[in-house]
């Protein structure tokens, strides 16, 4: 077993650290306050392959593995997630047209995100509708070679900013199984009866847009649809292993930062007439969190090795990442600010925002019942 980084996976995480801290890391503060959207930064993102790090090198991309994508997620997320989550997510839903979609859409769709020239989403979530995928009521009906949308859509990454969304739509309501009759379609911001509002007064990734789409007989052409008819919802889960995963990393770059900020501050407070870093009880809230992180690291990149390598127990193993690592996350941030004390309660120092950041990884992409409902199906079997 190799639990070694590559000569090339390592100088990927240290260009995108440097990235990171340089350019990310002094307005960081700023993009969160102000809620705003990072998009002086996504050029050189761009520029750098992070908007297409999940995208085939014959799209425009950088063809990045999913181990080397969950490189790029940890280490922005560990310098600021809402920037991050800007970033990773600008080809959110290129996963779908990558292993689903015809040449036409690849080319379409996929160059112009891994060029800095456009922003997608993913549109699942409803008002309604959160970890039930299956009860989704936007609705698609066939009117001669196009597809007419009406619903609406909630909590959609990039809703406001997006020029494209892969939008999951009942187009088969007459099936009577709950998890056929559904299909992805994709659906461009600029079409008629689109709309989009922003959501804002979030706890957390304030730098990250999120909205509301609404479809109002929106019409899109037949070849908007991604793969076959009615699979929508099997084209999900599959696409849910790999954001799973993705999520994991986030996890795991939140707890980074938060370890290496409590670390150097401990380091340099002083109280007692000594570094704080010497009381026991500090040094054991560092040891729990710099081994809960690695635990959480290791269990992530097996995960996304899994992508890679067609392992039978990706589902499983990508549920218990991001269980695992959102938890930590979430435990790590926690800590941090404890450490930090009163400082740590105040927008002065990276772990308050932190911390707020680190509890939508329990959320989103499934929440952290929905992946104990899955890794106990599998661990009792597909036919639960």
């Amino acid at each position: 077993m190799d639990f070694g980084l590559s000569d090339e996976q390592q100088a990927i995480r240290d260009e995108v650290r440097r990235f990171a801290e340089n350019e990310i890391a002094p307005v960081a503060s700023e993009y969160d306050r102000e809620e705003k959207y990072p998009w002086e930064l996504m050029d050189k993102a761009a520029e750098m392959g992070l908007t297409g790090a999940n995208i085939p090198i014959e799209y425009g991309g950088a063809g990045y593995t999913p181990l080397e994508t969950a490189l790029v997620v940890e280490e922005l997320f560990a310098v600021d997630p809402g920037i991050g989550l800007s970033i990773t997510s600008a080809a959110f839903g290129a996963d779908a047209i990558r292993e689903f979609g015809t040449e036409e859409q690849k080319e379409e769709y996929l160059r112009p995100v891994a060029e800095g020239d456009a922003i997608m989403g993913t549109a699942i979530s409803e008002p309604d509708t959160g970890s039930d995928v299956s009860s989704v009521s936007t609705r698609a009906e066939k009117d001669g070679d196009e597809w007419v949308l009406n619903g609406n859509k909630m909590w959609i990454t990039n809703g406001s900013v997006g020029d494209y969304f892969v939008v999951m739509t009942e187009t088969d309501p007459e099936i009577e199984d709950r998890y056929s009759g559904f299909s992805q379609l994709v659906v461009e911001a600029d079409r008629d009866g689109f709309e989009s509002e922003k959501i804002t007064g979030k706890l957390g990734i304030r730098a990250s847009d999120t909205a509301e789409l609404i479809f109002d007989d929106v019409r899109v052409p037949e070849e908007n649809l991604v793969g076959q008819r009615g699979m929508g919802f099997l084209q999900l889960m599959q696409f849910f292993d790999e954001t799973r995963t993705m999520v994991a990393a986030q996890g795991v770059g939140i707890a980074k930062g938060a370890c290496e900020r409590a670390l150097e501050y401990a380091q340099d407070r002083e109280q007692f007439g000594r570094s704080i870093s010497e009381f026991q009880a500090i040094q054991h809230k560092l040891a729990e969190m710099h081994t809960q992180t690695e635990a959480a690291r290791n269990l992530t990149y097996k995960s996304a090795w899994s992508i890679d390598n067609k392992d039978d127990q990706l589902t499983q193993l990508a549920s218990m990442a991001k269980e695992f690592a959102s938890r930590v996350a979430v435990e790590c941030a926690d800590e941090a600010v404890q450490i930090h004390g009163g400082a740590g309660y105040v927008d002065d120092f990276d772990v308050e925002r932190l911390y707020r950041d680190a509890k939508i990884t329990q959320i989103y992409e499934g929440t952290t019942e929905i992946q104990k409902n899955v890794i106990a199906r599998e661990l009792l079997g597909k036919g639960m």
